[in-house]
């Protein structure tokens, strides 16, 4: 008798669940959430700039017709011609390939930073909003986080780190964990006041269970539409430190470090900085906007206000 009434409270607390744009999407209203995707037609342009960028990074090897990193002094500062399309730097290094391979540093950085802000976040924010004795000690050490300019705080760990590409990858997920954290804890303290969670814990459920098998799944939504806009503040991130020379060493190509070497030649050589900051532009614009189709897709409520 006692086993029937755990399998009735269960799925009891299935069909409690919220359902459409609080869930994770099943069925029909999956298929709901990517008709409300499709039909912007902006934000499908966005997904496939983006995708097409992704798609550079990968193949960079391919597409890039020179090495990136190979010095030519004959050809230093030549205008975009057949044989180098975007033209060279100072060095004489192929543009093009540079701005290749950049797109892979960027984009590698950015969807690393994503992944490791977000599940530690995620952590740090379910514990805290799910367990009240732990909120205060981890909310002032976000608190604490937060209280430094992004950009600042970054820069302090690369000088205490040294200029490399994982240290960046390690300075720009300790920034963004907070953000992450903050949204999941606020999404946790609404969801663990819903009935469903009431009757997990009446029929015995685990505490970590309770968190992995309903409160993360239904504060899903919210967190996948923050960190498509993290993806795009972490690569103006690293751009920015590689800029001001605090972050992937200045041999590397990478957006930052063609923008840092091009500044100075602008007047020269207008192609050292536009053709990069062209690139850093589109792809941080098209990442933007699929994040306001995603919320809009599934948040109808928020487009409606």
């Amino acid at each position: 008798m006692e086993t029937s009434a755990k399998q009735a409270v269960s799925v009891s607390l299935s069909n409690a669940a919220p359902s459409d744009g609080d869930t994770v999407p099943t069925g029909k209203a999956r298929q709901r959430w990517v008709r409300r995707f499709l039909a912007n037609r902006m934000t499908v342009l966005s997904l496939v700039i983006v995708t097409g960028a992704v798609g550079v990074a990968i193949f960079a090897p391919v597409l890039a017709i020179h090495d990136p990193t190979f010095a030519e002094p004959a050809v230093r500062l030549s205008a975009p011609s057949a044989d180098h399309l975007l033209g060279t730097d100072d060095l004489g290094r192929d543009t093009f390939s540079r701005l290749v391979y950049g797109a892979r540093v960027s984009l590698i950085i950015g969807l690393g930073v994503t992944v490791a802000a977000g599940i530690i976040g995620s952590i740090l924010g379910l514990v805290s909003g799910y367990v009240t004795r732990l909120d205060s000690v981890i909310m002032r050490t976000m608190d604490g986080l937060m209280a430094f300019p992004s950009i600042l705080l970054a820069i302090a760990i690369m000088a205490s780190l040294g200029p490399s590409t994982f240290n960046v990858f390690i300075a720009l997920t300790v920034v963004y964990i907070p953000t992450i954290s903050r949204l999941v804890r606020s999404t946790t303290l609404v969801i663990k006041q819903q009935p469903y969670i009431e009757s997990a814990r009446s029929i015995g459920m685990r505490d970590w269970e309770i968190m992995a098998k309903y409160i993360f799944p239904n504060g899903l939504s919210p967190l996948i539409v923050q960190c498509t806009f993290v993806i795009a503040f972490a690569i103006i991130s690293e751009a920015s430190l590689s800029f001001l020379g605090a972050g992937v060493p200045p041999e590397q190509p990478t957006w930052g470090n063609m923008l840092r070497d091009g500044q100075s030649l602008l007047q020269q050589a207008w192609w050292l900085a536009v053709f990069p900051g062209t690139a850093l532009f589109v792809t941080v614009l098209a990442l933007n906007l699929v994040g306001d189709g995603l919320r809009d897709a599934l948040d109808p409520r928020a487009r409606d206000r």
